[in-house]
């Protein structure tokens, strides 16, 4: 045993005290009272517990391991914490607390139909398996934690699953998961052959190895990570598996779990050494792609938790641009482009899990609330549910990238780094870093209108159907995780030079930079957050003080209030508002060789038409055009392998004989 710190036994009986907690829910889960309480009670206690030495450590950029023999072959206990893993175990341990404690509000619901037992247990194996993903230092342990992240995780997308769509959408998580999962597998093979073992601690050796090599192991990352991540085109199963999921699980997710493929790609970066430009070309490629055509698809969905899934892979894409600048300033010798990239990206981590935890919190508050999730059956809810509307604003604007909440602090400093170094690189660098600019200005300008539609048809107006009409608020214990996340996102941006020297041994441990440069480059931007802050909470300040001076001066005044002038039209409708389709229909236009968008009219018919309308079916076209065709023929090729299943139990013990065979031969000769 070496180096069993007391960090490492803190983070590893938080671990403990999640499994057993779920397993103690799962044994008791006939009283589902009793099975939530310790469901939700283990998994705030352990991610508190953890969150301890995480936040420690994150602010004191110290590392701690702990080493113990293992006899599974070529594996090992080896297990450790640095800034980086502290960094993305703040994350995952915070949201993850909240979740549960919303969680168990908007599960009771479902505590005559299901048994919740089950569901608090792999909700608490995940959260614990994506510690031991972050912790991991040995090849094996890694990958057996990624195994139990996968399962866990799909059995809780697949909760309600009588319907079929759950099913289906939980069967394309599964087969994505394992077919990124494999190319991992095939990565840390070469790795492992490449350094003569699979502990992390030796992976050094391959920063000497050969470019093929090395730009092989890096392809293999970016398919095996980017596939959990949503990079596009391996995102095909988010907009699938977040509908399906309950509502904290989609925020877990999103918000924490896909991250897991940001992580592990950042990790493995470090071990690869100094990156060739197309590395950083292609990660910038893979951003740019996933945060336009992520936005462009949200745009089009009429589903709020499929607008939001979409919406992940946007901000996987930031992010995404953000680690491909960074690696464009490692590769031409750039420090502030390394900072600020590095920086950028890492925060947007952080950032994308409270803003998108927040919405997705906000949206399980809306099905909660209502029964749909179906924006053109929702509307007027700001009047019925004041509380989430108020919270779902603030994570609209924060992911829009608007100032000052958290969202604009790290799309800035991707700005920052790219236009700074545009203008000192050649033009055969600087020409794409404007495009760069370019294609992030466009990202944030259609995110804004998409929230601009989602919040506006939900909250805004009247209600639609029945569903808007007799909504009504969230309890108390769904409504402070949302209230907390709010309160995240407008404190990072208010706070935002603070924050900047919380990121620097993240950085520095990313980078390998000294701590001096690092210091200099982040406080370089420090100076016009530092600005926008100060003329922020000036502004905030003179908003409340403004509101108090109209409450006293209307205080011994009577206040009424009446409809809004509809243009001298006595008896508006909620038919003459704006649909989702028709709010969204010019950018759907602009964009339709990208997206595909389908029309569906119907028509006038008799002479008091009652029914007429025009809605919109926007489907992937990964899906549409890559997978679906792909699987299809792989399905129609097996199926002629059918007659190998008759049934004769002897024949199949003679198939398994002569494999046996075949291998043995193969292997002696």
């Amino acid at each position: 045993m070496e180096g069993s710190g007391e960090r490492i036994i803190l983070l590893l009986l938080s671990v403990g005290i999640l499994v057993c907690s779920g397993f103690v829910a799962l044994l008791g889960q006939r009283s589902a009272g009793f099975a939530t309480n310790v469901g939700v009670g283990g998994a705030v206690i352990g991610c508190a517990l953890g969150l301890i030495p995480a936040v420690g450590m994150l602010l004191r950029g110290a590392t701690d391991s702990l080493h113990i023999a293992w006899s599974v072959p070529y594996g090992s206990f080896f297990v450790e914490v640095d800034a980086l893993s502290a960094f993305f175990l703040v994350v995952t341990l915070g949201l993850s607390a909240l979740a549960a404690i919303y969680g168990g509000e908007y599960l009771w619901a479902w505590r005559e139909k299901k048994l919740l037992g089950t569901s608090w247990f792999f909700f608490n194996v995940l959260v614990a398996s994506m510690v031991m993903v972050l912790l991991a230092r040995n090849g094996v342990l890694f990958l057996v934690a990624w195994e139990v992240m996968a399962l866990s995780s799909f059995f809780l997308v697949t909760f309600d699953d009588q319907r079929e769509s759950v099913r289906e959408a939980g069967w394309t998580y599964l087969v994505a998961t394992h077919l990124g999962t494999a190319f991992l597998v095939v990565m840390f093979v070469l790795m492992g052959r490449e350094a003569g073992s699979l502990d992390f601690d030796q992976f050094a050796k391959l920063s000497g190895t050969p470019k093929a090599i090395g730009g092989l192991l890096f392809l293999l990352a970016v398919i095996g990570f980017g596939t959990k991540a949503g990079f596009m085109p391996f995102h095909v199963w988010l907009p699938e598996a977040h509908p399906a999921a309950p509502s904290h699980v989609s925020a877990l997710m999103s918000g924490v779990m896909i991250k897991m493929g940001i992580y592990g790609l950042v990790r493995m970066l470090t071990f690869l050494g100094s990156p060739p430009s197309w590395w950083a070309w292609l990660l910038i490629g893979i951003g740019l792609s996933s945060g336009i055509l992520g936005v462009l698809f949200a745009l089009a969905q009429h589903d709020l938790k499929k607008l939001l899934a979409y919406h992940s892979v946007e901000n996987i894409g930031i992010i995404a641009l953000g680690l491909g600048v960074g690696l464009l300033g490692v590769s031409n010798g750039s420090p502030a482009l390394i900072v600020l990239g590095f920086g950028g990206g890492l925060l947007h981590v952080a950032n994308h899990a409270l803003f998108k935890g927040l919405l997705f919190l906000g949206t399980g508050a809306v099905l909660h609330g209502t029964g749909t999730c179906e924006i053109d059956h929702l509307g007027g809810l700001l009047k019925r549910m004041p509380w989430t509307a108020a919270t779902f604003l603030v994570g609209a604007v924060a992911i829009s990238g608007l100032p000052p909440l958290n969202g604009f602090v790290s799309e800035f400093l991707i700005y920052l780094g790219a236009f700074g170094s545009g203008i000192s690189f050649k033009a055969e660098a600087a020409v794409p870093l404007f495009g760069l600019i370019a294609g992030l200005a466009l990202i944030g300008g259609l995110a804004a209108a998409c929230f601009a539609k989602a919040f506006g048809i939900v909250f805004l107006g009247q209600p639609r159907s029945r569903h808007g009409e007799h909504a009504h608020e969230a309890g108390w214990a769904m409504r402070i995780p949302m209230l907390v996340l709010a309160i995240g996102c407008v404190l990072i941006g208010l706070l935002a030079p603070m924050v900047l020297s919380v990121l620097q041994p993240v950085i520095q441990g990313v980078s390998g930079l000294p701590a001096n440069v690092v210091h200099e480059n982040l406080g370089s931007a420090a100076g016009p957050l530092r600005w926008v802050a100060t003329i922020a909470a000036a502004f905030l300040a003179l908003t409340a003080i403004l509101a108090l001076l109209r409450r006293s001066l209307l205080a011994n005044r009577k206040v009424e209030e009446s409809v809004t002038w509809a243009c001298g039209y006595a008896q508006p409708t909620a038919h003459m508002q704006y649909t989702a389709s028709s709010f969204a229909q010019p950018l759907t236009d602009l964009f339709r060789p990208l997206l595909g968008t389908k029309r569906i009219i119907s028509t006038t018919s008799g002479y008091f038409p009652s029914d007429v309308g025009m809605k919109t079916e926007t489907l992937d076209l990964s899906s549409e055009k890559i997978y679906r065709p792909v699987f299809t023929r792989i399905g129609s090729g097996l199926s002629r392998l059918r007659w190998l299943q008759h049934g004769n139990v002897q024949l199949y013990i003679l198939y398994i004989a002569l494999t046996l065979l075949v291998l043995l031969v193969w292997e002696f000769w």
